[in-house]
C-alpha cells in the first residue's frame, strides 16, 4: 500500500457535520449536506440515515444461530472455508440498501474499481480478493457474513502479510457505555440487515482485525462511510491542521493496538462528521461514487513512484478543493484533515 512506514494511522480528508444525528452530534457550524441537492448534472448524495433510524443506536446484537437457515448457514460455512492465501489477501464489501429509502448508488461501483487497483497497481492474486456486495455472483453483506469474512481476512496471519478491508455504505454513532471513547460515542458501519440484526460497532472490529495482527503483518482499511474518523479504535491520530499526532487511546485504558502488527485506517470523514456519494467525478456526471474513494484512487493511480501517506492525503485534499471550486453542491462535504497512529511508529 502507499507507504513502508511502521505505523497505525486512520485518516478522513475533510469532513462535516451530520445534520440529521445532531442530537448525538455536536454541531460545529459546518455548512450541512441536503440530500441529492442537484446542480447541472451533479448530484450529491450523504451517506447519512435520517431519524428515523436514530433507535438503532440502542440495538443490542440479538442474533441467534438457532434462527438462521440453510443457505445462511451455508453461505457462513462457505465463508469460513476461503482459502487464507499467504502474501495478500483483501475483503471488500459494498452496501447498497436496496429498496430502501436510504439507498446508495455508488458502493457497487466503488467495490469493483478498488479491486481493479488491488490487482493492477498492487499486484494482489485475483483469488485473494473476497467480495460482498448485492449482487447474485457475490455473498451478500449482511451481518453475520461480514462477521465472518472479517474474521477470515486476518485469520493465520503470517509475517509479511499484507491485508486490506475496504467498505463502502452507510455509517452511524451510539453511546458509548464502556467509557473507551474520549468522544463519548462507538462509531459503527451498517450492514445490509442492520436494521433487523445491528450495526457492527469499532469495539468489535477492533477486537477482530486489528488485535490479531502478528509481528509484521500490515492492515489497510478503507472505510468509506459516515462517522468513520476512527472506527478501527487506533491510540492515535494524525492531524493534518495541526501536524501533530493526537492521542485517541481510551479513557478507560484498554489495549485498542496490535500482537506486534501494523494497523493503518484511511477513513472518509471525522467521527462526528458526513461522507458523501457523488457524481462530481464521473464523466457525464452520471456514475455515482464514494468522493472519498474516488480521490483515494486518483491519488494512488496518479502517483506511481513513492506515495507516502502525507502525499496521498495531500492529492486527496486538493482534490476536494477542485471540486468544491467547480460546483457548490460539493461544499462541505469534506473540510477538515486528520490521520491515526500507533505508539512507537513515526510518520
Amino acid at each position: 500500500m502507499p507507504s513502508p512506514y511502521k505505523m497505525a494511522m486512520s485518516s478522513a480528508t475533510d469532513r462535516t457535520c451530520c445534520s440529521e444525528c445532531q442530537e448525538f452530534v455536536s454541531n460545529d457550524g459546518d455548512i450541512h449536506i441536503e440530500s441529492r441537492r442537484e446542480c447541472g448534472k451533479f448530484v450529491s448524495d450523504t451517506k447519512g440515515l435520517g431519524s428515523h433510524l436514530r433507535k438503532m443506536f440502542h440495538r443490542r446484537d440479538t442474533q441467534n444461530p438457532s434462527s438462521m437457515s440453510s443457505h445462511e448457514k451455508s453461505t457462513l460455512e462457505s465463508i469460513r472455508n476461503w482459502e487464507t492465501t499467504k502474501g495478500k489477501r483483501a475483503l471488500l464489501c459494498g452496501v447498497t440498501y436496496e429498496r430502501q429509502k436510504y439507498k446508495l448508488k455508488g458502493t457497487y461501483h466503488d467495490v469493483i474499481s478498488m479491486q481493479d487497483l488491488l490487482i493492477k497497481r498492487f499486484g494482489f492474486p485475483s483469488r485473494s480478493i473476497h467480495i460482498l456486495a448485492e449482487m447474485d455472483q457475490y455473498f451478500h453483506p449482511t451481518k453475520r457474513n461480514i462477521q465472518e469474512a472479517l474474521r477470515w481476512l486476518v485469520k493465520d496471519n503470517h509475517e509479511g502479510d499484507s491485508l486490506v478491508f475496504y467498505f463502502s455504505g452507510h455509517g452511524l454513532r451510539q453511546p458509548d457505555f464502556y467509557d473507551d471513547e474520549i468522544d463519548g460515542f462507538d462509531e459503527t458501519i451498517c450492514p445490509l440487515d442492520f436494521r433487523t440484526a445491528g450495526m457492527i460497532v469499532d469495539n468489535e472490529i477492533n477486537d477482530t482485525i486489528v488485535r490479531p495482527l502478528k509481528k509484521d503483518v500490515k492492515l489497510h482499511a478503507i472505510i468509506d462511510a459516515c462517522h468513520s474518523g476512527t472506527i478501527l479504535d487506533l491510540p492515535y491520530v494524525y492531524s493534518r491542521k495541526e501536524y501533530d499526532w493526537l492521542d485517541n487511546n481510551p479513557p478507560s485504558g484498554v489495549y485498542k493496538g496490535t500482537s506486534g502488527g501494523h494497523a493503518i485506517s484511511i477513513s472518509a470523514c471525522e467521527d462526528n462528521q458526513l461522507a458523501a456519494d457523488t457524481s462530481a467525478f464521473s464523466n457525464g456526471g452520471k456514475q455515482m461514487e464514494g468522493a472519498m474513494t474516488y480521490t483515494f484512487k486518483k491519488a494512488v493511480w496518479e502517483n506511481t513512484t513513492r506515495l507516502t501517506y502525507a502525499s496521498l492525503l495531500a492529492s486527496m485534499h486538493r482534490d476536494i478543493l477542485i471540486a468544491k471550486q467547480k460546483c457548490f453542491s460539493l461544499r462541505g462535504i469534506f473540510h477538515r484533515d486528520r490521520l491515526q497512529v500507533d505508539p512507537g511508529y513515526t510518520y
